[in-house]
């Protein structure tokens, strides 16, 4: 994937890679945030926030089979780079989504199976 700048891009695209990297930002939040609570026996409403976005994004996934169904959108603003290859190197960013997946199913396990003792 060739790595196009941010002076590169259009308006759109800078637009868009703002608003993706800040819910990629929630996301990481929130699967910080439902793992101190699953630890803690925690329950309260931040943390069900953090478990329906979390959904939300596993659906997005399994809706774009493994990748991010907002690629193509992102391609048509002219932004043809990954949001994880903004910050990994290409083979990273590709094991990012299945890792990461991984980890928030376990998390959300944990934090359901902890919440019903």
């Amino acid at each position: 994937m060739s790595n196009v700048g941010w002076s590169e891009l259009g308006t759109g695209a800078r637009l868009f890679r703002v608003a993706h990297g800040v819910w990629g930002g929630l996301n990481l939040a929130g699967l910080a945030y439902l793992a101190w609570c699953a630890a803690g026996r925690r329950r309260d409403k931040v943390a069900y926030a953090s478990a329906g976005l979390l959904g939300a994004e596993g659906i997005a996934l399994m809706v774009g089979r493994g990748q991010c169904p907002f690629g193509p959108f992102q391609n048509r603003l002219g932004d043809p780079v990954p949001m994880f290859e903004w910050v990994l190197p290409p083979r990273a960013a590709k094991a990012a989504i299945p890792v990461l997946s991984v980890v928030a199913a376990a998390v959300l396990a944990a934090f359901a199976a902890r919440s019903l003792r």
